[in-house]
């Protein structure tokens, strides 16, 4: 189930807790829940490798949801950054970091008016931008993003990152993800 990244290569390891390990830096993804989780991260990929602030993001997914997801979805991430040979979480501060959101079809609402159109390129592919989400298979080709010139607190600048998301409703873990990457402010 673990495996590492060493130059860039992936290979399969002995890590029996699943943990990503980040030695050179470098993008990685793995679901993390047990295999009853509903929603089930099938594909990612992200470049450039590390992720550039500000900057142009070209990402790749596909999602399969066995179940619909519907308000409260209750998202947790755990948010840590490399310090040398050590992991260290990161607080939440200003909804940045290792926060709690209990409601993100509530955020969504907000950034995201409800009954207007979903933004590009989600429109384009079909995927849905408000809640209840349907269960089914959700893909997203290669999408450019930009990231633009933003004020990044000092410890969410250059590094190698790692993160683990939880989503779920009424106490039910729907899915699992974790992701190690690294970041560079210009």
């Amino acid at each position: 189930c673990g495996f590492s990244l060493s130059h860039g290569t992936a290979r399969p390891g002995s890590n029996s807790s699943c943990l990503l390990v980040l030695q050179f830096g470098g993008f990685a993804w793995e679901n993390c829940g047990d295999k009853r989780d509903p929603v089930v991260l099938q594909s990612l990929s992200v470049a450039p490798d590390p992720i550039s602030i500000p900057g142009s993001l070209r990402v790749s997914a596909a999602v399969s949801s066995s179940k619909a997801m519907a308000s409260p979805l209750k998202a947790v991430l755990v948010v840590e950054k490399a310090l040398g040979d050590l992991w260290i979480q990161l607080p939440c501060i200003d909804q940045l970091g290792s926060c709690t959101y209990n409601d993100v079809c509530t955020i969504l609402d907000n950034l995201i008016p409800p009954g207007t159109t979903c933004p590009e390129p989600l429109l384009t592919y079909g995927i849905p931008c408000h809640c209840p989400f349907k269960a089914g298979s959700y893909s997203l080709p290669a999408s450019d993003f930009i990231l633009p010139d933003m004020e990044l607190p000092a410890w969410m600048t250059n590094g190698n990152y790692r993160v683990r998301a939880t989503v779920s409703n009424g106490g039910e873990e729907l899915a699992c993800v974790k992701l190690a990457f690294s970041l560079q402010s210009q």
